[in-house]
Order: structure tokens, then C-alpha cells, then sequence
């Protein structure tokens, strides 16, 4: 139905409803002006963000109504990761070279992102930075708006539809559909297929943004991106949840996660060893 690119991915959205092309025309717009909303809010790419104006100036935000579940989630996961899974890491990917010219090359020596309260205190709708600091939302940001995607969608009365934004998917219906996990080390093979139905399933790997010796994925204490492990695809209901859980499983145990979270994966370590939960539905090749 719609292929398109925004926010620096592919984006591909199947609609299991007939629309007329005025119809088609005005949910396209609508799906369009949604990016642009959350793009313009929380993006550290954009000189015109609200992140952006962030990093340089200190003060009270109130940020929009969709923030509360995105924070909430942050806030969560931060204290069950210990720090591990931190919006606060956005001045140190940026350093190491994932910035907004997308330079690749580390800038400066790094430095530990500030601890969340020392840099900023939360209480909806209000954000206060403590000091300047530039925020980054790639744990769980795409993912979330996905999620965002799919209420626009139902909204304008489509209640069956699948949305892929460059691998974070969000099924609703009621027919399965078959999702190929990419070979983070072959992206031409897949390396298992998941059944997925009435509901979410978000991939992580470091093969897609990779440098020296550093991926997208950077641990906030040793400076370091994850070795150990290659990739992780976890399915929940909604994509923000998968999407962010995706990222912790490179840094914590499922264990850490699965008393406070009701989620599926796989893991795949750089060994081609593999680890999943008990129902995660598919099959595995490695």
C-alpha cells in the first residue's frame, strides 16, 4: 500500500482494507504529518528538534502528550539495567562518530553520560534539564513510533494492517504472517523465521550501523559496544515495548526483564550460538 522513507529507514505499510485514492491520498498525508510531529520533537538529527534545543539550553520542557508512555518505559528500564539503558547516551554516540552529519568518526575522548537525575527530572508533561544535555531515543523511539503509526491508521477505521519500519514491525489481524530475521553477518540470508500475529516484533544488530570499533549500540559505562552478542529480535504487544527490550537483552538477562514485562526472543551470539524464550513462535537455522 505505502513504501516511503522517513526518519532514515525504509518504511513499508500493507492496509488489509480496499481505500478509494482519495482515501489513500489524505491517510498518506496523515501518516506523513505524524512522522514530522514525533521527528521534530525527538530527533537529534534535526537542528529544529526539541532535543536538539536541549542539548544547548537548561530549563522546564513540556513535552507533548505522547511522551508519557516513552519516558515512563525509559525511566523503568533505566533503573532494571542499572543505567545500562539510558536516554542520557546521546552526547556519547554522538562522539564515537554517530552524530548528525553521520561522520562515522569518533570525535573526542569519551565521556560517561550524566546519571538521570543529575541531568534531568521528569513529571508529565514537563521535562526539566538540569543541565544541557542531548537526549537519544534509538532504544525504543522508532518503535514507538510505529505504535503511533498504527493508531493513526486506526483512527481513519483500519483495524487490519502491518506496518514495517525498517525491521520493527507491528501486525494486527488475525491471519499469522511469516517474518524473516535477517543474518546480521549475511543480510542476503535469514537466519530463522518468526510467526507473528496481533502484535509486535523488533530486531536490534550493530551490522547495519557499524564503525570502527564501535555499532549504535554503546554501553554507557565501558565506552564499549557489545561484542558478545550479534543480534535480538523480541516480540510483544506493542512495538515500543519490543523495540526497547530488544536493546537491554545486550546488556541484561531476560530474567532482569520477564517479572515486570510479558515479551518473547532471540538471541543470537557471535559464537552462532543461540538463546530464545520457550514460546517464541518459528524456526531457528543457526
Amino acid at each position: 500500500m505505502f513504501n516511503f522513507q522517513a526518519i532514515g529507514t525504509k518504511w513499508h505499510i500493507d492496509i488489509y482494507k480496499e481505500l478509494d485514492e482519495a482515501e489513500k491520498s489524505d491517510l498518506f498525508s496523515k501518516i506523513k504529518n505524524r512522522i514530522d510531529i514525533f521527528d521534530k520533537t525527538y530527533s537529534r538529527f534535526r537542528a529544529d528538534s526539541l532535543v536538539t534545543k536541549m542539548s544547548r539550553e537548561s530549563g522546564t520542557f513540556t513535552l507533548p502528550a505522547d511522551a508519557e508512555a516513552m519516558f515512563s518505559l525509559y525511566r523503568n528500564l533505566y533503573l532494571r539495567t542499572n543505567g545500562l539503558v539510558t536516554p542520557l547516551i546521546g552526547n556519547l554516540i554522538s562522539d564515537a562518530g554517530y552524530d548528525a552529519e553521520y561522520s562515522l568518526k569518533q570525535k573526542k575522548k569519551l565521556e560517561k553520560p550524566p546519571a538521570w537525575d543529575e541531568a534531568i527530572e521528569y513529571k508529565h508533561p514537563t521535562l526539566l534539564i538540569k543541565k544541557p544535555v542531548l537526549l537519544d531515543f534509538g532504544a525504543a523511539g522508532k518503535g514507538y513510533l510505529v505504535d503511533l503509526i498504527g493508531k493513526v491508521l486506526e483512527e481513519n477505521g483500519i483495524s487490519k494492517y502491518c506496518i514495517d519500519a525498517g525491521g520493527d514491525i507491528l501486525h494486527k489481524g488475525t491471519t499469522p504472517i511469516r517474518i524473516g530475521l535477517e543474518d546480521p553477518e549475511d543480510t542476503k540470508k535469514v537466519v530463522g523465521v518468526n510467526i507473528l500475529a496481533n502484535g509486535s516484533i523488533c530486531g536490534s544488530a550493530g551490522n547495519r550501523r557499524k564503525w570502527g570499533d564501535f555499532t549504535h549500540i554503546i554501553n554507557p559505562k565501558t565506552l564499549a559496544s557489545p561484542t558478545n552478542i550479534v543480534a535480538v529480535w523480541v516480540v510483544a504487544d506493542t512495538a515500543l515495548l519490543a523495540d526497547a527490550l530488544a536493546t537491554c537483552l545486550f546488556f541484561v538477562p531476560a530474567i532482569k526483564l520477564s517479572d515486570a514485562y510479558k515479551f518473547e526472543y532471540l538471541i543470537i551470539h557471535s559464537d552462532r550460538s543461540f538463546e530464545k524464550s520457550a514460546n517464541f513462535q518459528g524456526e531457528i537455522f543457526v
